[in-house]
């Protein structure tokens, strides 16, 4: 595991966490989108490439930018713990405003191939919980996704 990465999930993953810094974060919020992209067994051109919209929209990024912090986020996800410790490690590091629009990233994400399944549902529900996000404003998060195309 590169050493980037090694001293990311370890920050992550620490009893008391810090605020990540910018770089970190993104790369850590990236690597979720990722995760959930992957859950269902298909990582779908789709997804990659709203991955790559999102990230580039988000962080101000050009398109190849976008595609490399994508690509760190694959490996670092291939890496990183648990979902369920790796979400908590992100809530314990990330601002509440963050993490909203994380939820929405997350739904775009889910949305972009055009199924919706219970596995997907099931799934952003948890990571909703576990973000500190109630299923009110992570459904609400999911219809602004809906409602922009």
């Amino acid at each position: 595991m590169p050493l980037m990465f090694a001293d990311l999930l370890r920050r992550l993953t620490a009893p008391e966490p810090e605020r990540l810094p910018e770089p970190d974060a993104r790369l850590a919020l990236a690597a979720l989108m990722v995760r959930v992209a992957r859950s269902d067994g298909h990582y779908a051109p789709e997804e990659v490439a709203r991955i790559d919209r999102i990230l580039a929209h988000r962080y101000g990024l050009d398109d190849a930018g976008a595609r490399a912090l994508r690509s760190q986020a694959e490996a670092l996800e291939a890496e990183a713990p648990d979902t369920v410790r790796f979400t908590r490690a992100i809530k314990d590091t990330t601002v509440l405003e963050d993490r909203m629009a994380v939820i929405e990233a997350l739904w775009a994400v889910v949305l972009a191939d055009g199924e919706r399944d219970h596995e997907e549902d099931t799934l952003l529900r948890l990571l909703a919980n576990l973000l500190g996000i109630n299923d009110r404003d992570s459904n609400l998060a999911r219809q602004r996704v809906q409602n922009a195309g």
